[in-house]
């Protein structure tokens, strides 16, 4: 591994959970496209791309990229309930999804901590 951030676990678990999020949206409906499906996939990338832009920062700046990071989980978990409200994806899936934005979220709030206590 070449980049600092390839090697934090938070950041390979939401690889694998944005991944996710584009192949449960790729069943929305196609007039969502624009609207939904965009923007539960563009909240679910930005939190990698936080993760990943604040990690060679000083530890300030990688602690405010990682907190824009939980915002945007806290988008996706939003989106997350108006599909599950619009029948586009089921309890079960919710909850799915559900799991792994509260353990991403532990995640992030346990490297916040560390940086913050080093």
């Amino acid at each position: 591994m070449y980049y600092k951030f390839e090697k934090l676990e938070v950041w390979q678990l939401t690889r694998i959970f944005v991944s996710e999020i584009y192949a449960v949206t790729k069943g929305f409906p196609k007039e969502e496209i624009f609207g939904l499906t965009s923007q539960i996939r563009r909240a679910a990338v930005s939190v990698l791309l936080n993760i990943s832009e604040g990690c060679n920062r000083t530890q300030i700046e990688f602690c405010h990229f990682l907190n824009i990071s939980l915002s945007s989980l806290e988008e996706v978990v939003a989106g997350l309930y108006i599909s599950l409200d619009q029948n586009f994806i089921s309890q079960k899936e919710f909850d799915s999804f559900y799991e792994k934005t509260n353990e991403i979220a532990a995640k992030i709030k346990s490297l916040i901590n560390s940086i913050k206590n080093r």
